[in-house]
């Protein structure tokens, strides 16, 4: 009886140790892959995006550097002497050669001031030079024009023939030296302005000229053998660069 208890026991517990053995065997098997690919499909779903965008980002970043390319300055001969001949200094502007500007400009202040004075004083001498030399030069007109040029200690009015055609003589070598002083400016004036045109086509040309700086110069004795003659002694200059 208590065998037959026993063995029943034991039967009822191997029963339901085999239930729950094969309840975990299909929660395993069941529930695992059923995990692996919901992660799998939350993981596809979320990483192609993810992925797209990142693709995006590194395009727009490439480009962006791609744009940010600092690329060395090489300025066009042509565009140069354009800007130089459109107005004076912009092809130096252009050239990034600021430096030349105040030599310029001032060159062309000094031409300008030339002009204006030469040519102010030559249309006065040349006013005086037609009023004396006129069929009346004593008259109260024409002494008010070439009187101021003789003097405040000499009378117009009491000059002799001599002293006057002294005075004519006078007013015409004025008259031509201030005219000749003037078209000598203007003509610096024009040839500045055509300077600055072929420095910045030159500048713009050798604007990446490399001059390196181990240019030197050595100069060292040498000696020369002629057959036919002596030893001859002398120094040569050996230019490095």
């Amino acid at each position: 009886m208590v065998k037959k208890v026993l063995v029943g026991i034991l039967a009822v517990c191997f029963t339901s140790l085999s239930v729950s053995g094969q309840n975990n065997g299909d929660s395993i098997y069941t529930d695992k892959p059923q995990n692996v690919d919901i992660l799998h499909t939350n993981n596809t779903n979320d990483t192609v995006p993810l992925i797209d965008s990142k693709l995006q980002i590194d395009k727009s970043t490439e480009r962006a550097m791609n744009q940010r390319e600092i690329k060395p300055f090489k300025p066009d001969p042509n565009k140069a002497v354009l800007y130089s001949a459109i107005f004076p200094g912009l092809g130096q502007i252009y050239n990034r050669k600021y430096w030349k500007l105040p030599i310029i400009y001032g060159g062309f202040i000094g031409f300008y001031y030339a002009i204006s004075w030469n040519g102010r004083y030559y249309n006065d001498y040349t006013k005086a030079y037609k009023a004396i030399m006129s069929d009346t030069p004593r008259s109260p007109q024409n002494i008010a024009i070439w009187g101021a040029f003789v003097g405040s200690s000499i009378v117009p009015e009491e000059l002799s023939e001599a002293q006057l055609n002294s005075l004519k003589t006078r007013f015409r070598n004025k008259r031509d030296s201030y005219r000749r002083y003037r078209d000598l400016s203007i003509i610096g004036a024009v040839a500045l302005y055509g300077l600055c045109m072929i420095d910045a086509y030159v500048d713009a040309h050798l604007f990446d000229f490399d001059i390196s700086p181990d240019l030197s110069m050595r100069v060292e004795p040498k000696v020369e053998h002629d057959p036919f003659a002596r030893r001859a002694f002398g120094l040569q200059c050996s230019f490095t660069f």
